[in-house]
């Protein structure tokens, strides 16, 4: 069976952080695998469905209220998911719903710490790689927050 590119799909670096919408097929997971993305982080309250047909993709759940931003907390926890994985040559994805809101702050929150780029750099990148990201006021202030936690 083929495999086929979950719904917005993009790297924003390649081969080791990806976003997307939540996946719901058996094959959106396998190109996943075959993208070499060994992680994938959920961000909604559920788990995604058929999640457990990919048992090479390791499912970390960090739950976030839709429309909501991430806490300090949950953006150090998808980091050091982040930074573990592509410590050892693997892949990361990231989704929430249609990976717009949630999945932009987390991947944006990812372009600051990599670059040492202010937030407002890194949400406009983000934007410009994957248009409709973060999407409320809150969540910008979750990247803009991060950052100066970060200097």
């Amino acid at each position: 069976m083929a495999s086929s590119p979950p719904h917005n799909f993009s790297w924003v670096e390649p081969g080791k952080l990806a976003g997307l919408a939540m996946p719901r097929m058996p094959c959106e997971y396998r190109y996943l695998v075959e993208s070499g993305i060994k992680h994938l982080v959920c961000l909604c309250e559920r788990k995604p469905p058929h999640h457990d047909s990919c048992p090479e993709l390791q499912l970390h759940h960090i739950k976030i209220e839709d429309f909501t931003p991430p806490s300090p907390t949950q953006i150090d926890r998808f980091l050091s998911v982040v930074e573990d994985a592509n410590a050892k040559g693997e892949g990361v994805a990231v989704h929430c719903m249609h990976g717009h809101g949630r999945t932009g702050t987390m991947l944006a929150c990812y372009l600051v710490k990599k670059r040492k780029i202010p937030g407002i750099d890194a949400i406009k990148e983000i934007r410009q790689i994957r248009p409709g990201s973060i999407e409320t006021h809150e969540q910008e202030k979750a990247v803009i927050q991060f950052y100066q936690r970060t200097k």
